[in-house]
């Protein structure tokens, strides 16, 4: 099945709940990349044991697979004083949650309650904010199926999956605000600030990774 191996599928079918997968994800650590960057297929993140956002919600995605789900993407872009965020998103009784793999306190795990992919990604609206407080979502794709990408073989390949990124920037992506919407957004409390910048793992390195 995917061409993975039976320990991976094993491994896979016992996450059978995206509870399970996101706190499966939640300790891997995170990559960040010290060697330049990267996009590693869930073969490779299994075997160095670490990921960023993407490759974390690549990896979520092909365990939702394996679990009977579609694997379906979400790109989140920010405005050009953040990060972008991609999430891996599911269907549950009609209604939309999303996995989700960052280092930070906020921009987590969504429960199955959401109506609409425009309002599970809006519920990540107030968190998603840069160091200075700003509120930096801009605007998000609609789902994209990974099946796109099985002629490269993006589950168990050695190589670096840059076709993913590349196409997700591509995609239509659908805008949040209005301009004179941007320039009235109040910016966060300091305690927001403060909670957003807890970290689950440290690095030496200041590179921000959500």
């Amino acid at each position: 099945m995917f061409n993975l191996t039976s320990s991976e599928l094993k491994l896979f079918r016992s996450l059978n709940t995206p509870g399970k997968i996101q706190n499966f994800i939640n300790k891997i650590p995170i990559n960040f990349e010290e060697n330049g960057d990267t996009c590693y297929s869930p073969r490779r993140i299994l075997k160095e044991n670490k990921c960023h956002c993407m490759e974390g919600a690549v990896l979520a995605v092909l365990i939702l697979q394996v679990n009977g789900f579609p694997p379906l993407l979400v790109d989140m872009t920010a405005s050009k004083k953040d990060f972008d965020h991609v999430i891996a998103v599911f269907e549950v009784e009609r209604k939309w949650g999303a996995i989700s793999k960052t280092n930070h306190a906020t921009l987590r795990y969504r429960e199955p309650i959401y109506n609409s992919i425009r309002e599970l990604v809006m519920s990540y609206f107030h968190e998603y904010t840069n160091d200075n407080g700003e509120k930096t979502l801009r605007s998000y794709s609609d789902a994209v199926d990974l099946s796109v990408f099985d002629n490269i073989n993006w589950m168990t390949t050695e190589n670096e999956l840059w076709e993913i990124p590349e196409y997700l920037a591509e995609v239509e992506h659908f805008q949040i605000l209005a301009k004179s919407q941007i320039s009235n957004l109040r910016k966060a409390d300091e305690i927001e600030i403060k909670a957003g910048n807890i970290v689950e793992y440290k690095s030496d390195k200041r590179k921000k990774n959500l």
